[in-house]
């Protein structure tokens, strides 16, 4: 008795879910097969690119230049904190952040696919003197979370890529 009405509840909260448009993220087609990445060899940026492409889309990310079909370069990533909020003796009490990430699309033969792209992704964070070491392993998370959705973004702008579009 308790399985049938443990089982109504799932199928009733599945039918909610899915009434309201909810679904999961599937995978995304990409309209390439192939993948090259122009970025250093131990890039956190590129480590998480290539998880993001296999583990989500249809493309293959190659270690050969020749063989791909396209290869995103990144072009400049900066970090920058901004103050927002001061106490009364003048000393930082909230902060922004920022992660800005530069990056480009370009065929084998140099004709660029997606044009030099900006994405910024911003966090807020308080901050507070007696929790120094705790604040400081807080920013290194959210600099790892907006580095996450920057990839997230990367990889959709890839199925914006038109090899008809492209001058020639």
């Amino acid at each position: 008795m308790r399985r049938r009405a443990l089982l109504a509840g799932v199928a009733m909260a599945a039918a909610a879910l899915g009434g309201c448009g909810f679904q999961l993220r599937g995978a995304q087609t990409l309209p390439i097969d192939t993948l090259f990445l122009a970025l250093p060899v131990n890039s956190a940026l590129g480590a998480e690119i290539t998880r993001v492409v296999r583990s989500s889309t249809n493309a293959v990310v190659v270690t050969d230049r020749k063989q791909a079909q396209a290869i995103f370069e990144l072009l400049g990533e900066s970090r920058e904190r901004e103050v927002l909020s001061i106490n009364a003796q003048g000393r930082a009490r909230e902060y922004q952040l920022r992660l800005r990430s530069t990056f480009r699309v370009i065929d084998p033969s140099g004709i660029e696919l997606i044009a030099p792209t900006t994405l910024t992704a911003r966090r807020d964070i308080a901050f507070n003197e007696s929790e120094l070491l705790a604040k400081e392993s807080e920013e290194a998370l959210l600099y790892r979370d907006m580095q996450s959705d920057l990839v997230r973004q990367m990889v959709t702008r890839l199925q914006g890529i038109r090899f008809d579009a492209a001058p020639g």
